[in-house]
């Protein structure tokens, strides 16, 4: 595959800027340039750079802020990425959409690709929303995965949320050892179980982090999203 003509989307994102250091050669475009809610810019771009593959990062993610303007997550995550979907069957191009573990109700947890899904908060229904697009495409890899900053930057973390979250740094080398595997479907990427605030803790084992409950937020928080991944360790022999 010529890395020239593979596409991310989201490239100025924690995960895209990430991406960059491990694989600089990818296209990383704007969104003066590639406006996931501007098909015809999309296609105007593919036509002119190539689209041999497009990683889909691009994304309206914080739950709060989606609770107070809904419709900007409705055209961004799930119009937007209906958009790439069908730049990506114009030109044979493989996707692979970077979903979120929040498409799950978070009741039991240690969640299997074919588990049921069901959305607690607006944002995880809106990237559910995308994900829908993307199954919709054979050529797709929908990749349900958590992170964050290598630094956690909160003085509070959750004691009673679950999570497999990583670190940014190891969740963006996971997705880079992706982009040469022929590999389509639902994939779940990341850690062990454990709860945001032993996640926190983790990043930087002397920082004075307080817990916090899920109770104690405005917004709707899944209480455990821990995912197995199984399928992701054997692709890799982990």
């Amino acid at each position: 595959m010529n890395k020239k003509s593979v596409i991310f989307t989201g490239g100025r994102g924690l995960l895209g800027s990430e991406f960059r250091q491990i694989m600089p050669d990818l296209l990383y475009p704007g969104t003066a340039e590639f406006d996931v809610t501007n098909y015809p810019q999309m296609e105007k771009y593919a036509e002119t750079h190539g689209c041999e593959q497009v990683i889909h990062a691009a994304a309206f993610t914080s739950p709060p802020l989606v609770d107070k303007n809904p419709l900007k997550a409705v055209e961004v995550n799930i119009v937007g990425t209906a958009n790439v979907v069908k730049l990506c069957a114009k030109f044979g191009a493989r996707l692979i959409y970077i979903c979120t573990d929040y498409v799950f109700q978070g009741d039991k947890g240690q969640y299997t690709e074919s588990d049921p899904v069901n959305p607690v908060n607006k944002y995880a229904w809106s990237k559910l929303g995308g994900e829908c697009a993307a199954r919709m495409y054979d050529k797709a890899l929908i990749v349900r995965t958590t992170f964050g900053p290598n630094k956690f930057p909160y003085e509070k973390a959750f004691s009673d949320q679950w999570t497999s979250r990583e670190s940014v740094s190891v969740i963006a080398r996971k997705l880079a050892a992706l982009v040469d595997k022929d590999v389509c479907g639902v994939l779940h990427v990341g850690g062990g179980r454990r709860t945001v605030l032993e996640y926190a803790l983790s990043l930087d084992p002397s920082k004075n982090i307080a817990g916090l409950s899920v109770k104690d937020v405005p917004f709707k928080v899944p209480a455990d999203t821990s995912l197995n991944c199984e399928r992701f360790n054997n692709i890799f022999k982990q």
